[in-house]
């Protein structure tokens, strides 16, 4: 069994053909598919060639693929463009695209699959005193659980609907065992009137340091959407969230604590009065409706983000896309491969989350993280100079925001209690607390400027001060 052949080349060649001959048909292929799935080195470079020319906004034909690849040593080797015509014989059907696709990636399962074994053969032949049988049955089971994922997704895209099925079920289960704008809007009237909504095509980028509340933020833009678009108010969207860092039901346990009052660590732990639980069903009923999708993968490529995006476009018609954070984000494959550092690979996530936002013409709003160099600072307040060192997040995006909450800072610098220093710095507590600002650093087509909202950090719960 050892010996049978891991591989079918000619399914591999038609999967190529189809794809040349349809561009769209890739929009079909299972979402976790890479090139690397291929056993052939030549076919992984025809399709990162497809894929690259298709993100660009081109066709991908034989003389496009054969102009991106002319100087590729195994693919001249191959015949060059004579390969790519050749793939057209191959072809049985255009629309068998997803089963060829699955079996390919089926027998890449089962070569990793003899790798790891014989990997872990090798480990326990070969092992010093310093390791245990343990030792390698853990390597084995972590290679065979990250294999699993790269496949699987890690997740999945799910209604949140169901969301709130598992986060409603989790806390019900806790409590009875307790202890006028023309774009998307974000709800918050001066973000909104600052830039009108959230543009068609636009990238936004909302960026912060840590603890800053730039999910939080993300999160009730994304409601607020979901909620205007049920109520057929004015800016309302379908919304797409790709949460890389939290799970779905985490997601939805946020949201509940939102329009619940409850909060979320109070919904986990099932500390909920019994007399706000009927007020909590209630409000979890209502939510149930909205037009809001979770893909919570961990280890998502961007064009993995582009693939997902292009159904839910055409499937749900989703207006808003939002991506929680940028950083955890991978490039293409062939990027990859050839990214001299972290810099590059972040430019060309930007680039293409540009391209999606453009093709799909619905606004992108992208969470960034910011350098440590704020911190340095005696003045914490983010500034464009802060994303100079993320690639070309500042030229790529449309609209820079960096949300800032001075509270967090002043209150990590108690002085000793009843001081006149302490004194000072209540009244200057005083003055910040559940303060939070949003400070929009550029836009593109128009304004710039800060606008202050209020953070109940315990719901983490951004809203307007005043209209």
């Amino acid at each position: 069994m050892r010996d049978k052949v891991l591989h079918r080349l000619e399914v591999e060649q038609a999967l190529l053909g189809a794809l040349i001959l349809e561009n769209t048909r890739i929009d079909d292929m299972p979402s976790t598919f890479q090139s690397k799935h291929f056993v052939a080195e030549l076919h992984q470079k025809i399709y990162d060639a497809i894929n690259r020319i298709r993100n660009e906004g081109s066709v991908a034909d034989p003389i496009t693929i054969t102009a991106r690849l002319k100087n590729d040593e195994i693919f001249n080797q191959a015949g060059g463009q004579k390969y790519i015509l050749d793939l057209f014989d191959t072809v049985i059907g255009i629309t068998n695209v997803a089963e060829y696709a699955k079996l390919i990636q089926d027998f890449y399962l089962r070569r990793k699959v003899v790798e790891i074994s014989d990997n872990a053969i090798n480990e326990a032949q070969t092992m010093d005193n310093s390791e245990t049988g343990q030792d390698v049955i853990e390597y084995a089971e972590k290679q065979l659980y990250d294999l699993n994922n790269e496949i699987s997704g890690n997740g999945r895209l799910i209604t949140f609907k169901e969301a709130l099925d598992v986060s409603v079920e989790t806390a019900a289960n806790a409590f009875h065992h307790k202890g006028s704008i023309i774009g998307v809007t974000s709800g918050f009237h001066f973000v909104d009137r600052l830039l009108g909504g959230f543009q068609k095509s636009d990238l936004i980028v909302l960026a912060g340091r840590p603890s800053m509340g730039k999910t939080a933020l993300a999160t009730g833009i994304a409601l607020n959407a979901a909620k205007a678009k049920l109520q057929n108010k004015e800016g309302g969207a379908g919304v797409v969230f790709f949460s890389l860092e939290m799970s779905s039901e985490q997601l939805a346990t946020r949201i509940l604590a939102i329009e619940s009052g409850i909060p979320s660590d109070k919904i986990r732990r099932g500390e909920i009065p019994k007399e706000a639980f009927d007020k909590f069903a209630a409000v979890s009923q209502e939510l149930s409706n909205l037009e809001l999708y979770i893909e919570d993968s961990s280890n998502l490529s961007v064009t993995q983000i582009r693939n997902k995006a292009r159904k839910l476009k055409r499937q749900k018609d989703i207006g808003l896309i939002v991506i929680d954070y940028l950083q955890l984000l991978n490039a293409s494959g062939s990027m990859k491969n050839r990214a001299e550092n972290r810099v590059q690979e972040i430019s060309e996530i930007t680039r293409t989350l540009k391209s999606i936002a453009k093709e799909l013409n619905v606004p992108v709003l992208a969470l960034s993280q910011l350098s440590r160099a704020v911190e340095q600072r005696d003045d914490k307040k983010p500034q464009l100079s802060d994303l100079r060192e993320s690639g070309s997040i500042e030229q790529d995006a449309d609209v820079v925001m960096f949300v800032f909450r001075e509270e967090y800072y002043k209150e990590r610098k108690e002085p000793a209690p009843g001081s006149d220093a302490h004194v000072k710095w209540q009244e200057e507590m005083e003055k910040v607390k559940n303060r939070a600002e949003v400070i929009v650093a550029k836009q593109r087509q128009g304004p710039v400027g800060n606008i202050e909202l209020f953070f109940n950090s315990s719901l983490t719960k951004f809203g307007d001060l005043m209209k």
